[in-house]
């Protein structure tokens, strides 16, 4: 995409009123649109920048996925593994038939800790304190109970308690701290220098904060936990996001093979308008590779061409900042 379309298409949406965040486009490694608006900080009056740092959501869950996936690579664990063997007794209303693979395409079937169809973005969903959320265990407590809703395997439903799930096998098969296994087997593989699972009590200067919607200067540090999980928790920046496509699709992170079978489209979710692999998403049609998130003062959304070089990525500390650029992306990429 040359420059001079990137902004026309672009442009209204970065200076439209309320828009906070940043968005980038570029091809291969030349950037031919980025431009940031709004304020990372609002009670201080710090502006956004292209090289501010947000949260991303549930864009985290792929580097969940790739972290299992080197885990299965290196022979810890395989597709088919039944999570039970790492659970024991923890968890038992999980089906004893659920593996790796379901949860990691959203088949499991196991229910769900935050169901995103009957929950509002802006609901307080964690039911202990924000502080005791610190490692994948943390999370035990707010999974358990929730009884098993379909067959392992038979309903593709999207679901944020599997990846909590899967972080707490990865951590106990690979006994290694999963947010330390992702850094070392996805982040660091890629060259990802300014992206990390942040505690939201000791945010760096250089991190926007999450803003709800429509109550002035309202953080989410209240609605999330204090260092997120398997399902979230993730910050980055748009030219890490540039480095994280480049270094995925030139086998950096995980072999070719693996990563032709993670993002192999397997299921339409008609609501979201996109297909789904086992941790990426992928538009209704053509080869674009795509993560997403949305939460609590975040929205996030970065997809990428393997073929053109084409990577486009929008940042924002709002829950709905980042839909409009979303919109054009998918134009963008209709044509790819």
């Amino acid at each position: 995409m040359d420059p001079a379309t990137a902004t026309a298409l672009l442009e209204p949406v970065v200076s439209a009123e309320g828009f906070s965040g940043v968005v980038s486009v570029s091809t291969g490694e030349d950037v031919v649109f980025e431009a940031a608006s709004g304020l990372a900080h609002r009670a201080l009056g710090v502006p956004n920048t292209p090289s501010t740092r947000f949260a991303v959501a549930s864009g985290s869950k792929g580097f969940t996925a790739l972290a299992v996936a080197r885990l299965i690579e290196e022979g810890v664990l395989a597709l088919d593994t039944p999570v039970r063997r790492h659970l024991g007794g923890d968890l038992p209303l999980i089906d004893d038939a659920v593996t790796v693979e379901h949860l990691l395409g959203h088949t499991s079937g196991i229910g769900d800790y935050l169901d995103e169809d009957e929950l509002d973005v802006a609901d307080h969903v964690l039911g202990r304190p924000i502080h005791t959320y610190v490692d994948a265990e943390s999370f035990l407590p707010d999974l358990d109970g929730h009884p098993q809703v379909s067959a392992p395997g038979e309903t593709f439903a999207y679901n944020n308690g599997g990846y909590l799930v899967l972080a707490l096998v990865a951590a106990r098969a690979s006994g290694r701290d999963f947010h330390e296994l992702v850094r070392t087997e996805v982040l660091t593989r890629a060259g990802l220098h300014r992206t990390d699972f942040l505690a939201s009590d000791r945010l760096p200067g250089d991190v926007a904060l999450g803003y709800l919607e429509d109550t002035g200067d309202r953080t989410n540090i209240h609605h999330l936990p204090l260092l997120g999980g398997g399902d979230g928790g993730a910050y980055t920046d748009v030219a890490d996001m540039r480095r994280f496509w480049r270094a995925l699709v030139a086998g950096e992170i995980v072999s070719g093979p693996m990563l032709e079978t993670m993002t192999a489209p397997r299921h339409l979710d008609e609501g979201e308008d996109m297909r789904y692999g086992l941790g990426f998403w992928r538009y209704p049609s053509g080869p674009a590779l795509v993560l997403e998130g949305c939460d609590a003062g975040v929205s996030f959304h970065s997809a990428h061409d393997p073929g053109s070089g084409l990577t486009a990525t929008v940042l924002a500390n709002t829950a709905g900042g980042a839909w409009p650029a979303v919109a054009v992306f998918r134009e963008m990429f209709a044509g790819t």
